[in-house]
């Protein structure tokens, strides 16, 4: 399974992409889309809402399974990908680029904590 170098990754099957000083993206790993098999229904989160981190921010559900997304920082949601309302496969076909979920403005200071791209992949093999 392919794991991109530029970002972090929980044990829990999250990617975390900084994309400014205080925000992260957050989508699940092209690992965690493969478990879940093909996805059909993403529940995203409000903008504007307050998540703690550890706690669910949204919910994939696939053929085989449903699964929580957790915020890996403490924060508010500032944007959520839209698009994955009409066509939540983008999390199967594009786990690292169109298929992302949201982001959130926070702390950030926690995310060189988590794993890279090595550590995770050492994690899913």
């Amino acid at each position: 399974m392919h794991a991109p170098d530029d970002r972090r990754y929980t044990e829990e099957h999250e990617w975390v992409l900084l994309v400014g000083e205080n925000r992260v993206r957050i989508g699940i790993s092209d690992f965690a889309q493969d478990q879940l098999g093909d996805v059909v229904y993403v529940e995203l989160p409000d903008v504007g809402a307050t998540v703690v981190k550890g706690g669910s921010v949204a919910e994939i559900e696939s053929t085989k399974s449903v699964g929580d997304v957790y915020a890996p920082i403490s924060g508010e949601i500032v944007a959520v990908n839209s698009p994955l309302a009409d066509t939540p496969e983008l999390v199967n076909s594009d786990p690292y680029g169109d298929g992302w979920v949201a982001e959130i403005e926070g702390d950030t200071s926690g995310v060189d904590d988590l794993l890279d791209a090595a550590g995770y992949q050492s994690l899913t093999e």
